[in-house]
């Protein structure tokens, strides 16, 4: 049985019928988002649960083996070449076991989200693609899709209309922009529906992309 991560949970109001649940960044953890709750505007959508998971410690290989919080090992600074494939399906039963709580909790699949950011972004679409059900939305800020080649035999056909938000910093020194619009034309081209947004920043967030989250939550929670 999948160990249940560590988390934080924050509720917009008492008995929330929506779970987000949002995936950190190399290095960081579950409190690094926390702050965005108070900054998004989520007038008129129903109580949610936002849950926060702190990934395992791992070595990471190109930090110098540097043991941090990690979804999984980046073996090269080219994100493509020798993928952890085994870290990456740890850590998607992981989240699916945070899943699988929300549902025992009782909220339907169709009204958690999988977010993330860089790693977790790529967290997000690593389960969200292949979930047997139909999730309220992938967001994915500042990522890509890993194992990408063996992404059209492995997704599952209910994530089809699972809508996808991504959204890229141009000038992103991490994780080059062209890597995440390869990410956003493959899943276009095998039928997902992509909204996408990119800005004048680096690796990070900015007020736009906040105001563009808000916007996209209201849209797929209505």
């Amino acid at each position: 049985m999948t160990k249940l991560l560590e988390n934080i949970e924050i509720e917009t109001a008492p008995n929330p019928t929506v779970a987000i649940i949002w995936m950190h960044g190399l290095g960081a953890d579950g409190n690094d988002f926390v702050p965005l709750v108070r900054e998004l505007d989520l007038a008129g959508l129903p109580g949610i649960r936002f849950v926060f998971p702190h990934a395992d410690t791992m070595p990471v290989t190109v930090n110098g083996g540097y043991v941090m919080r990690a979804w999984y090992d980046i073996v090269h600074s080219d994100l493509g070449r020798r993928e952890d494939e085994g870290g990456l399906r740890r850590s998607q039963a992981q989240v699916e076991a945070l899943i699988d709580r929300e549902k025992a909790r009782g909220i339907k699949a169709d009204r958690i989200i999988l977010a993330g950011f860089s790693q977790g972004c790529a967290m997000a679409l690593q389960t969200g693609l292949r979930h047997p059900e139909k999730l309220a939305g992938l967001m994915c800020l500042s990522g890509y899709v890993p194992l990408s080649a063996t992404v059209p035999s492995e997704r599952s056909e209910a994530s089809i209309d699972t809508p996808i938000f991504m959204v890229h910093g141009r000038a992103d020194g991490v994780i080059p922009i062209a890597r995440a619009e390869q990410s956003r034309d493959l899943l276009k081209s095998i039928g997902y529906q992509v909204e996408w947004h990119d800005y004048p920043m680096q690796h990070s967030l900015c007020q736009e992309e906040v105001d563009h989250i808000g916007a996209w939550l209201k849209k797929v929670l209505a």
